[in-house]
């Protein structure tokens, strides 16, 4: 039934948007949701024969390494193997269990080509190394092979948005929902929702997907976790601490959640708190994102050394990640742009944009022309980061910013006012300067 009720409203706020922009160029994180989702689990079968299956990650990985061992041939082994590292990667942040996790699945479909569980997490597997035209072909593959199951569909929404295809996702969603209306089907609906600034409906989705359930505690965590971001980029700062700390009553260490929590304090300019519990999920969990909220709000505090020290660390993590395959572009164009090199983040804006004409990317791209001083192509590049309507504190504060270098007075103040009315408290460099700049329009 929640099928049926979901899936006339998908396309009601998106329909004549879509179709009005089919024939542009479209231009999308996390916000770019932080960190991909959870792998279904694997099978309670999964190991050697006779023992009782492994309940943490590492002794699973270790199990399938002697069951794969055991069974050379066995093409569905590795791809559990492959799944089990693409998870360790997740819980872990260490980037060369995807490495490892691509090497097993190759593996499992060098012995069965059509192995769906491998297809499947291969395809997912490009999707967090931002390969997205990659994961699209698999997406299609795991499809033909299996078109009645929903973990292709998701696989396939996910690429067609990174990608900018919204209408095509859009399909996707619908068809996922008719399927079976999953943890996997509302979380998706939520962030399509997201990204044509439906928040409200996005927050709505989510309480679907957690009624759904996350099937482990981690799945809790991760949906809890979105929720709270949803509500923190709403303003809704009471209620993101609540999903926050729902999250963490699971999984108490839960990264995002933690990340989550320090982002509040930040926002509330308690930051001692906030560096020492972004300290602790970076010491965790070391991915660039959790790195800039840290130098971020250490720079907000005046601690231009700790800044500095930690914006190197981000440095060190891309090239980790990058090393791993892992393409950065997006996210790296914006923190050159921020703090590093505005001519590399030129080059890296050009090159995400080519790579995924999403709103993202055309985002991202818009702030490196702007930093670079290059108005007209930032202003246009901006309009189509907005064009579904996006109400992404981030994407707001760039075009408020870029209208306002534009000589748009009337258009910088409406963008720059629904921030600082929707989410005064989004970052702690940030915020205050959207209002300096709200305030000097008069």
């Amino acid at each position: 039934m929640r099928a049926r009720e979901f899936t006339p409203v998908l396309l009601v706020k998106w329909a004549t948007p879509v179709l009005a922009f089919a024939a542009v160029l479209a231009v999308l994180l996390l916000v770019n949701r932080s960190g991909p989702e959870p792998l279904p689990g694997i099978p309670a079968s999964a190991g050697p024969a006779g023992q009782p299956a492994p309940q943490d990650t590492e002794s699973m990985i270790a199990s399938l390494q002697a069951a794969v061992k055991a069974d050379p041939a066995d093409a569905e082994g590795y791809a559990l193997l492959g799944d089990a590292y693409y998870q360790r990667a997740r819980e872990t942040g260490d980037a060369t269990y995807y490495s490892r996790a691509d090497a097993s699945y190759d593996a499992a479909l060098s012995r069965g080509p059509d192995d769906l569980t491998a297809t499947i997490g291969k395809g997912t597997l490009a999707l967090a190394r931002h390969d997205f035209r990659a994961g699209l072909d698999l997406a299609l593959r795991a499809r033909r092979l299996a078109p009645d199951l929903v973990r292709p569909y998701a696989v396939l929404a996910d690429a067609q948005v990174e990608l900018g295809r919204y209408a095509a996702a859009a399909k996707s969603l619908e068809r996922m929902a008719a399927l079976k209306p999953t943890l996997a089907t509302y979380s998706r609906i939520s962030y399509y929702r997201e990204l044509g600034g439906d928040l409200d409906g996005a927050v709505r989705a989510m309480g679907l997907a957690v009624s759904a359930g996350g099937g482990s505690a981690e799945g809790t965590a991760y949906v809890q976790s979105l929720v709270g971001n949803l509500q923190l980029d709403r303003g809704r700062y009471g209620a993101a601490e609540h999903a926050y700390r729902e999250a963490l009553a699971g999984d108490p260490s839960y990264p995002a959640a933690q990340a989550g929590l320090a982002r509040l304090d930040a926002g509330r300019g308690r930051f001692a708190p906030a560096i020492r519990r972004y300290r602790r999920v970076v010491e965790r969990i070391p991915l660039p994102e959790y790195a800039v909220g840290l130098a971020e709000t250490e720079q907000a505090a005046g601690k231009v050394a700790a800044a500095r020290r930690d914006y190197a660390v981000v440095q060190a993590e891309v090239g980790l990640l990058r090393a791993n395959g892992v393409n950065t572009d997006v996210d790296l164009t914006l923190f050159e742009a921020n703090h590093g090199d505005p001519a590399q983040a030129l080059k890296l804006g050009r090159r995400a944009w080519a790579a995924a004409p999403s709103v993202r990317s055309a985002d991202a791209y818009s702030w490196a022309l702007y930093k670079a001083g290059r108005v007209g192509p930032a202003r246009r590049f901006s309009a189509r980061a907005m064009r579904l309507g996006s109400r992404d504190p981030y994407f707001l504060y760039h075009a408020g910013m870029i209208a306002g270098r534009a000589g748009e007075t009337g258009e910088a103040r409406r963008l720059l006012a629904r921030l600082v009315a929707q989410s005064p408290r989004f970052n702690p460099l940030y915020g205050p300067r959207a209002r300096r700049a709200l305030e000097s329009l008069g």
